[in-house]
């Protein structure tokens, strides 16, 4: 008797933490419906508040996408994004990530207009880096798909502004 009670409480143990992990690991992957295709491995904040937060806590620059659902020009984006290895590293491990598909009250955020899709950079100490650009003068922080090693470049370049200037 003993030793079957031993074995119905260890097969119950073994069936609540494979529940309990499954669990977990939902509760890991929740915030990927806030990738919204842009990379499911990147942890995405919520809202531009919680971005600032994580920037200043985490020293890390803060990138926001603006994007549209029915914008052909955020979707060709957003898979040549999605796709590039070296982004989604630099992603994952150096900014704090946010994609928003409505505007911000930050007027900073759209010194040029509220057009998409737009990529801005913002670093720890909350401020809106003005002289990373895109390629285009009429469009300041647009990116095409095209422009991938573009963007690459300005992503590094916000890693290497937080280490000299702050």
């Amino acid at each position: 008797i003993m030793l079957h009670s031993t074995l119905a409480l260890s097969l119950l143990l073994i069936a609540v933490s494979s529940n309990l992990a499954m669990a977990i690991k939902k509760e890991k992957r929740a915030p990927q419906t806030l990738s919204r295709g842009w990379g499911d491995d990147i942890t995405w904040v919520q809202t531009y508040e919680e971005g600032l937060f994580q920037a200043k806590k985490s020293n890390k620059p803060l990138m926001v996408i603006h994007h549209l659902e029915d914008c052909q020009y955020c979707q060709a984006l957003k898979k040549a994004f999605a796709e590039n290895e070296e982004i989604q590293e630099m992603a994952q491990n150096s900014f704090v990530m946010l994609n928003l598909m409505h505007e911000t009250t930050d007027k900073n955020l759209s010194p040029d207009g509220q057009y998409v899709p737009r990529i801005m950079f913002i670093d720890p100490s909350l401020t809106v880096r003005a002289d990373i650009t895109g390629r285009y003068s009429n469009r300041l922080y647009t990116y095409e798909p095209q422009d991938i090693p573009f963007l690459i470049e300005n992503m590094k370049k916000a890693l290497r502004l937080i280490q000299t200037e702050l």
